[in-house]
């Protein structure tokens, strides 16, 4: 019991760290967590102002989507969060944010490069076309692009980051950003400044991404 309550704590604080940071949005954006190996998770509940989200206030569901614990209704994006993990065994942790400055890049087309060091740590970042939230369809989509990523931008929405843990997950919102508002700000200036791909390879063998 005192594991499951460390977990709903975690997910509440992630949760207000990345509405500070402006990752997550008032009633944009939603986040889920399973304990290891289990096949239900706990996940944010639909229209509640993530500024000041309680752990009472969290919903657990099994990968059916049925609603096993909680008052509150769970998040639109049930389908897609228990599709990534159904093909992800190892994911525990799922975030859907709404990053400002990835999300513009993926509105543009233009993929994620190796403007820095931190590049290194994600790999490819998908781009998916749009589709209504809470669809069958946009499940589809981030389950079949997520199975060899750990992140994906969906135009026209937001970003989809998965993690071992609901740290790890947050690490890789919060990078995926910094990474895109570095894209944009050397663009601004006339060059991306891309690392040479010998050096980035470099550093993606020593953080073993």
């Amino acid at each position: 019991m005192k594991e499951v309550q460390r977990l709903k704590k975690e997910i509440v604080d992630v949760t207000k760290r990345l509405y500070e940071r402006g990752i997550v949005t008032a009633w944009g954006g939603n986040i889920s967590a399973r304990m290891e190996g289990e096949n239900e998770c706990w996940i944010t509940p639909s229209g509640v102002f993530k500024g000041d989200l309680k752990p009472s206030q969290l919903v657990k569901i099994d990968f059916q989507g049925k609603v096993l614990e909680g008052r509150f209704k769970p998040s639109v994006e049930v389908p897609f969060h228990t599709e990534v993990y159904k093909r992800r065994p190892d994911v525990n942790a799922v975030i859907h944010s709404h990053n400002p400055v990835a999300t513009g890049l993926g509105n543009a087309g233009i993929k994620i490069k190796p403007v820095n060091l931190e590049a290194a740590t994600l790999g490819d970042v998908p781009i998916i076309p749009f589709a209504f939230p809470g669809t069958t369809r946009l499940a589809q989509l981030i389950g079949e692009n997520i199975v060899n990523s750990k992140a994906i931008i969906m135009k026209n929405h937001g970003v989809i980051v998965v993690g071992k843990n609901l740290m790890d997950a947050m690490a890789i919102a919060d990078n995926l950003e910094n990474i895109s508002i570095t894209m944009v700000t050397s663009h601004l200036f006339g060059n991306l400044g891309e690392m040479a791909s010998q050096d980035f390879e470099a550093i993606r063998k020593i953080r073993k991404t």
